[in-house]
């Protein structure tokens, strides 16, 4: 396994430079920094390949996740919206290969966060889903670029909830290149038992995130880390497995996450440093064995 964390830890806006973050992620002892393919969608060729070089400089692998805005969502009934949803993804999977980024994962198959004002048609918005997500796998599969799946909570999502839905739509999708990605914050809502649906995705599992169920570092809730280490195990999961944790409120990060309040005990950088990289040695614990 691989170990990472994301970006927006540190950070209150989606959009900001990563170059920073690569030596520091390095230096706290992880392999993999995860970034916004928002951000990366607008960075400049120039800064793309200097993102590379740094990561390749401290043996990082980068990866990439973003919740495509309800103008892009390639689920949607409007075929206008679906287009320029499919072709703001690839844009965004042109800038991954120029960053050297080989995997994506987010609601890149809808939209987020849903809007539950508007009438649901899920049956149909599924076929949609499928019929965008093929031609990007294909169009991701010329740079190697795995396109991840994630499932969702019923408040941010309707189309992938669980496990069972993920491989499901996977399958019906039927491409190499794409897989599921779970989020332990999600299943926490949606998943009977955790390691159960682990074990169901098997080697359907292509990339998972962790963080407790009050979204701090892993180790400060009461998420059963030591059954989703063995269910890792289990299936020989030899992926990316990347915190994802939101502590600070304020900005868009804050506004998008729903972050009302400091859940860092007002942590400067030095202190959330020293969170995480606890954080780190108590995950390698749990789930290396």
């Amino acid at each position: 396994m691989k170990f990472g964390t994301y970006f927006a830890y540190w950070e209150q806006e989606w959009d900001t430079s990563y170059l920073k973050y690569v030596k520091k992620v390095a230096d706290l002892g992880f392999d993999v920094l995860e970034v916004g393919a928002a951000g990366i969608v607008n960075m400049s060729d120039e800064d793309l390949y200097t993102l590379r070089s740094e990561a390749e400089k401290y043996n990082i692998t980068l990866t990439a996740g973003i919740g495509l805005p309800k103008e892009y969502d390639v689920s949607s009934l409007n075929e206008d919206v679906r287009q320029n949803g499919i072709a703001y993804m690839k844009r965004i999977l042109d800038a991954l290969h120029k960053a050297g980024i080989h995997a994506i994962g987010g609601t890149i198959y809808s939209y987020w966060p849903a809007d539950y004002t508007q009438p649901i048609n899920k049956p149909e918005v599924r076929k949609q889903s499928i019929k965008s997500m093929k031609e990007l796998a294909d169009y991701a599969a010329k740079y190697e670029i795995t396109l991840l799946v994630e499932v969702l909570n019923r408040f941010e999502q309707f189309l992938v909830n669980d496990a069972k839905e993920a491989v499901e739509l996977v399958n019906d999708i039927g491409k190499a290149n794409v897989k599921v990605m779970l989020d332990s914050f999600h299943m926490n809502i949606e998943e009977d038992f955790i390691g159960d649906a682990l074990r169901f995705t098997g080697d359907y599992l292509g990339h998972f995130h962790i963080g407790e169920c009050n979204r701090k570092v892993p180790s400060k809730g009461h998420m059963p880390w030591s059954e989703i280490g063995q269910a890792l195990r289990d299936i020989n999961y030899e992926g990316c497995v990347v915190m994802e944790p939101f502590v600070r409120p304020g900005g868009i990060v804050g506004s998008d996450i729903k972050v009302w309040r400091d859940l860092s005990d007002n942590a400067d950088e030095a202190k959330l440093d020293e969170d995480i990289k606890e954080s780190l040695q108590f995950i390698k614990k749990e789930f290396l064995g």
